[in-house]
């Protein structure tokens, strides 16, 4: 049982997570991810590790809802606890000194590319920063990521703030004009990577994407997060999640996300109808988990009979 410690609203639909994991804490790395189970009777759902703080024990998660299970879990707060938290999975980020970064994130995709980009900073990198949302109120995490950019850029679809355009739009420019970037990071909607990978590839420009694929167990047991990368079949789980976005195929990856969207759509449908009964399950499963910690272990049930 995982409590949360603190939530904080951070767009529409859009919520930060601070949750005891000391372990997970203690481990994690730029790029990692959990798995996360709400209830007994729940999904396991994929979440990427946005920070951590190791001498307190936590981890930061941010969490667009947009299905049952994300909705579900932002509804939670601080005093209530995760039934599982699974982690740290996949493989980190590589960080190292490779010149001028360019990280591009969009929407809550900005929560990934987040801890990568400070990590570039650290590694004494230049990072040049792309920040897009739909509109204003989609724009997360710009006073941390302007904290460890040497420029930053916003652009919302609507010009409602910075730029109106898409966050490929000051790529595109930089390239056209000259500017040495040595790598770049994207990471957001399928769409969008997948316009980012054709913008650098003209250049050369070594591109990588952290793939958002269906994922059941994060072990690479299942097979539900296979990606084509080159031609072949990989688990964005422990294979990735980040790969070489000039060799993914973007079109099966599209494919594979929208296979169960009916059925994603009709269980959104049932816990919209009645989202206290779900609410009601993740206390339950956590009041049993209290209840069994009370219970005398064998060594205590030995020490009694003595």
């Amino acid at each position: 049982m995982f409590p949360i410690v603190e939530t904080r609203q951070l767009a529409p639909d859009v919520r930060l997570f601070r949750i005891l994991a000391p372990r997970i804490a203690r481990k994690r790395e730029p790029g990692q991810f959990v798995i996360v189970r709400l209830h007994t009777d729940g999904e396991r759902i994929p979440l990427t590790l946005a920070d951590s703080d190791r001498e307190a024990g936590t981890i930061t998660l941010i969490v667009q809802g947009i299905g049952k299970t994300t909705k579900l879990m932002n509804s939670l707060g601080a005093g209530d606890a995760i039934l599982d938290v699974a982690g740290p999975l996949g493989r980190a980020s590589e960080v190292e000194k490779f010149g001028t970064v360019a990280v591009l994130g969009g929407g809550v995709g900005t929560a990934i590319a987040y801890p990568t980009a400070v990590a570039f900073k650290q590694a004494g990198n230049e990072v040049l920063t792309v920040l897009a949302g739909r509109t204003r109120e989609l724009v997360i995490l710009e006073d941390e990521l302007r904290a460890v950019s040497d420029e930053l850029v916003v652009t919302t679809d609507d010009g409602s703030y910075g730029r109106k355009g898409l966050v490929v739009d000051p790529l595109a420019e930089w390239l056209a004009a000259g500017r040495k970037i040595d790598r770049v990071l994207a990471i957001g909607p399928v769409p969008m990577m997948r316009a980012v990978a054709e913008t650098t590839r003209p250049y050369g420009v070594p591109t990588i994407v952290s793939l958002n694929s269906i994922m059941v167990d994060g072990t690479g047991m299942c097979g539900g997060c296979r990606v084509v990368i080159d031609g072949k079949s990989q688990f964005a789980c422990v294979d990735g999640p980040e790969f070489d976005a000039h060799r993914v195929d973007f079109a099966v990856l599209s494919q594979r996300n929208a296979m169960y969207r009916d059925a994603e759509r009709a269980s959104l449908g049932t816990f919209l109808a009645d989202p206290e009964a779900e609410l009601e399950k993740v206390r339950h499963s956590c009041h049993l988990l209290e209840a069994a910690d009370r219970l005398p272990r064998d060594s205590d049930r030995a020490e009694v009979t003595r």
